[in-house]
C-alpha cells in the first residue's frame, strides 16, 4: 500500500487515510512531559480554570486560555513549560525572562516553569490580572485609531509665512576647460 509523509508533522500516512495534523489536543501536547512538568501543568490548568468562564484549547504547539481574546498560553517543552501572559503593563521580576509590547495595549511576558511549586504567587496573581483585564485590553486595542487611518484623515495646513530668501552671489559662469582651450588655440 502506498504511503506519504506529512510535510508538517513528518508522520507517514496510508493512501486514502484522513490526516489533519493541525488539529491537535491538549493531551497530545502534554503526553511526553516528565512527572514534575505534568504536575506543574495540572496545577497551572486547575488554577486558571478557577478564574471563571473561558475557553481552553490546543492550537499548533500551544494550549490557549481565552475569554474573548487569549489572555495567556502555554507551550509545553521537554524541560520546561513556556508561559506567555498578556497584561496591560510591563512586569519587572526575575521570573519574567522577556517582555515584549505586542500591541498598543498589550505586553507579552515570557516565563519558564519547571516545577509544580513555581505555580504560586506572583505567577497566579499575574494570571488572574490577565484574566480580569483581557476584555478591557481587547476593547482598548479596538478603539484606538490605526496609524494609517490617522495619516489619511489628517489635513495638511499650508504654511502662510513666506520663507526667507538668501541673496545669491553673482559670479561669471564657469566655462568648460575644452572651450577655453579652443579659444586659446584659435587665437
Amino acid at each position: 500500500m502506498a504511503e506519504r509523509q506529512c510535510y508538517h508533522c513528518k508522520q507517514w500516512i496510508a493512501e486514502g487515510e484522513a490526516h489533519d495534523c493541525w488539529t491537535t489536543t491538549e493531551g497530545a501536547l502534554t503526553a511526553d512531559l516528565s512527572e514534575d512538568l505534568r504536575e506543574a501543568w495540572e496545577r497551572l490548568r486547575e488554577t486558571a480554570g478557577e478564574f471563571g468562564e473561558q475557553r481552553i484549547y490546543a492550537s499548533h504547539s500551544s494550549i490557549m486560555f481565552s475569554r474573548k481574546a487569549c489572555y495567556f498560553f502555554v507551550r509545553p517543552k521537554k524541560s520546561f513549560l513556556e508561559i506567555c501572559i498578556f497584561l496591560g503593563r510591563p512586569i519587572k521580576s526575575p521570573q519574567v525572562r522577556r517582555a515584549d509590547r505586542v500591541s498598543k495595549s498589550k505586553v507579552a511576558h515570557m516565563i519558564r516553569v519547571t516545577h509544580r511549586d513555581e505555580v504560586e504567587a506572583p505567577l497566579t496573581d499575574w494570571l488572574r490580572e490577565a484574566y480580569e483585564s483581557s476584555d478591557v485590553l481587547k476593547s482598548a486595542a479596538r478603539t484606538s485609531v490605526p496609524r494609517k487611518a490617522a495619516k489619511k484623515t489628517a489635513k495638511k495646513v499650508p504654511n502662510k509665512t513666506p520663507k526667507p530668501t538668501a541673496k545669491k552671489a553673482t559670479r561669471a559662469p564657469r566655462k568648460n576647460v575644452r572651450q577655453r582651450s579652443r579659444r586659446t588655440s584659435k587665437s
